[in-house]
């Protein structure tokens, strides 16, 4: 694998960073790879992924998906309109719902969707002792061994509802964001990652920053807010759950 396609930023303050943490569980990785590999990911995000669509209408309800090759049928393209349809009424109706453009990095990569593609290589990157030794001591958790992964495109009109990641039996410990949005990312154009109290209160909210990992713990109430209409195509991320088991 190419070394500069994932370099970790060597300046790294990691025992400031785990002083952070353990406050309240949540910290963000400002610059946590090196310039150059930071911009080959998000080119690679922007340029060579094939997005698909996925979407959630109430906890009751499935998850439910589209690849990128399906949205080309018009079978495809129906299934992506009930989704923006359905996460719309579920939302309207303050249930949990979500729609974002993403692509299954480790599905694809077990599935052998692109054998050797760039994504693949991201995937085994982010399984390397360098990623998750720096996990390990930013959240003092070291026991963990190993992350999941997907590639998140967050535009005008996606969301991601409040809910918590509970899924603490299937392994998850700490949830990552790999941000690669733009430099200019606009507080108007929406798609922070907030944090929320019992009350529904915004106690903390990251702007989609370039080059900047989050790392918080499991489970934790938290929601991506709605992008705008106007908001430009390019809330790029890498995110997942870095796992015990």
């Amino acid at each position: 694998m190419p070394k500069e396609l994932f370099r970790l930023n060597p300046s790294i303050e990691r025992d400031a960073l785990a002083d952070r943490y353990r406050c309240n569980g949540r910290v963000q990785v400002r610059n946590v790879l090196t310039e150059a590999t930071a911009a080959e990911i998000r080119k690679i995000l922007a340029s060579h992924t094939p997005w698909g669509m996925a979407g959630q209408a109430g906890t009751q309800a499935a998850p439910e998906a589209v690849e990128a090759p399906q949205l080309r049928t018009p079978d495809g393209q129906a299934k992506a309109r009930h989704i923006m349809e359905a996460s719309h009424k579920a939302a309207a109706a303050g249930e949990y719902a979500c729609r974002f453009a993403r692509y299954p990095m480790l599905t694809a990569y077990q599935e052998k969707w692109s054998p050797d593609s760039v994504q693949d290589m991201l995937v085994e990157y982010l399984n390397t002792p360098d990623f998750l030794d720096l996990v390990r001591d930013v959240t003092g958790i070291d026991t963990l061994v190993k992350a999941d992964a997907q590639a998140t495109l967050f535009g005008p009109g996606h969301f991601l509802g409040r809910h918590i990641d509970s899924h603490v039996a299937e392994g998850w410990r700490v949830a990552y964001v790999l941000n690669l949005a733009g430099d200019d990312w606009h507080p108007d154009w929406g798609g922070y990652l907030n944090f929320l109290d019992d009350d529904g209160d915004i106690i903390e909210g990251w702007r989609p920053r370039f080059n900047t990992l989050n790392l918080f713990a499991v489970p934790q109430s938290h929601a991506v807010s709605y992008v705008a209409p106007f908001a430009p195509a390019q809330r790029f991320a890498i995110t997942g759950w870095v796992r015990d088991r």
